[in-house]
């Protein structure tokens, strides 16, 4: 049978790579944020007809109409403008044939909730729509998410305005960059554009576009520097924009190189980490050059709490306690910042598991030569694991090195102790009391040949952070009786090996898993 011409084959598609793999990237959605207003009906034309350069590697280039989506979020605050609104954007969107979705959100009521700005309610819900929006149709396109687009309408207007609205504001260099042409997934292909140029393309093609009447209410910040500053900038310097434009060009790059030196030197000094929680070393930060150290305790506040909105006085105090070697503070979201021996830890308020009180059972290991018994254990509230059993001693063997090895190969973690100094009943077994340290508790340290210390000092010698010494296991012979371990930190003299010892107690404290 003759072969099929090659011109009568199924022709590849355009998503698809010559080894005949699709490129996810040029086949995810691109979810087009539109107001209604002049520049994003400028965006949606401009996506739907011209070219764009929405950073996926192509450069300027068309978009498949298949990929576009429109989001319009209804804040509801104009009432029948706010209506009018929303129905102008699905037509536009049905008139060059995408979809669009509409999201109702009372605005005003969530600023209520906050912090009362309804600039920042309205913007954070936009974004996260169309977040929602993005991760919904990435799914449906079978794509990975971080190769979907959300393209805003901002231009080179929004950028200067931006620009002096931070500054007014306070901020740094971040801050005085503006609005970057790139945020993971968000696009701004117009920032090189102005309003004007874009208001004159459609005016060019024949299209209206929606005007907020909120947009000249010099209440609102943004509208009092376009109505106010920028007029009165712009007469000192007719191209504003276009310097400001390469202003934060310039300090979007310093910033990138700066954020970028400060990460790797977080993670120098970061000591411990876990979930809300970052230990730094406070004495190296405190050697660092200010300009780093500032981004480094920014980043690490961020880590523990992703949604602080930070101030420069919040960082500036926390530099301030790693200036003075000790202290503490609480900032925005309640987030803990204490500075003591040497460190420098800042924990998000998360609830904290509650104390463990309860019994550690320990087998009995009967006299008869064998294996001894696989330990019992308690499950601790942070994921952790308390085992003990009892072991029988290889007669004529060192005992007292035995144990002094055991303690060394576990780094701590793991003691072997006198059983029966411990009221453990070799044959029958017993149980230990297990819960956290008391105010007043005494312990007589092993190596310190009797002499007593406060659990307190032991903690803070190890440097166990405040509100982490709740959670240390302490292993007593009854709920009040003496100390036997205080895990896995020091054993009780009392209880340590000696060379008379013949039935061994051995105490594991295993990490969460």
């Amino acid at each position: 049978m003759p072969s099929v011409s090659r011109r009568y084959a199924t022709p590849r598609s355009r998503f698809e790579r010559p080894s005949g793999q699709v490129d996810e990237g040029l086949s995810a959605p691109v979810v087009l944020m539109v107001s209604g207003g002049a520049d994003s009906t400028a965006l949606l034309v401009l996506a739907a007809t011209s070219a764009l350069d929405i950073d996926d590697g192509r450069g300027q280039a068309r978009i498949a109409r298949e990929r576009l989506h429109v989001l319009h979020v209804n804040h509801c605050l104009r009432g029948i403008d706010a209506e009018e609104d929303e129905e102008f954007v699905r037509d536009l969107a049905a008139r060059y044939g995408i979809p669009c979705t509409i999201r109702r959100v009372d605005v005003a009521q969530l600023a209520g909730r906050a912090d009362g700005n309804v600039e920042n309610a309205g913007r954070e819900v936009r974004y996260a729509e169309a977040t929602r929006l993005a991760n919904e149709l990435s799914e449906r396109f079978g794509t990975p998410r971080s190769a979907a687009r959300i393209l805003t309408a901002h231009t080179a207007d929004d950028r200067a305005e931006t620009f002096f609205m931070n500054a007014i504001r306070g901020t740094g260099a971040s801050g005085l960059s503006s609005i970057p042409r790139r945020r993971n997934r968000i696009v701004r292909p117009l920032l090189d554009r102005t309003h004007d140029e874009l208001c004159d393309l459609l005016r060019m093609r024949g299209i209206v576009w929606r005007e907020d009447d909120t947009n000249a209410d010099t209440h609102y910040l943004r509208a009092y520097v376009r109505h106010e500053i920028m007029p009165a900038a712009r007469r000192r310097n007719p191209r504003l924009t276009a310097s400001l434009a390469t202003t934060c060009d310039i300090l979007s790059d310093e910033d990138a190189y700066l954020t970028a030196v400060a990460s790797r030197t977080l993670r120098d000094l970061t000591r411990r980490e876990g979930e809300g929680l970052v230990v730094l070393d406070a004495a190296r930060l405190a050697a660092s050059e200010v300009a780093i150290a500032r981004r480094v305790v920014r980043q690490a506040l961020l880590a523990v709490c992703p949604e602080a909105r930070l101030e420069a006085r919040h960082v500036a105090g926390v530099l301030r306690v790693v200036a003075d070697g000790e202290g503490s503070l609480t900032i925005p979201l309640g987030v803990d910042v204490r500075v003591s021996h040497g460190l420098l830890a800042i924990r998000g308020r998360a609830e904290a598991p509650a104390p463990q009180a309860a019994w550690l059972e320990v087998p009995g290991c009967p006299g008869l030569p064998g294996r001894a018994p696989e330990p019992c254990g308690l499950e601790l509230p942070d994921g952790r694991r308390l085992t003990a059993r009892v072991v029988r001693a290889e007669p004529g063997s060192d005992v007292v090195a035995r144990a002094r090895a055991h303690a060394l190969e576990w780094d701590g973690e793991s003691v072997l102790l006198d059983a029966a100094a411990a009221g453990v009943d070799p044959s029958r077994g017993g149980r230990l009391w297990v819960d956290a340290p008391h105010p007043g508790d005494v312990l007589c340290p092993l190596g310190m040949h009797g002499q007593s210390k406060k659990v307190s000092d032991l903690l803070g010698e190890a440097r166990v952070p405040l509100p982490e010494r709740a959670l240390v296991p302490v292993v007593r012979t009854s709920p009040t009786g003496p100390i036997v371990w205080v895990a896995p930190l020091r054993a009780d003299e009392r209880v340590r090996c000696a060379p008379s010892t013949r039935w061994l107690l051995e105490l594991t404290l295993l990490s969460a898993t």
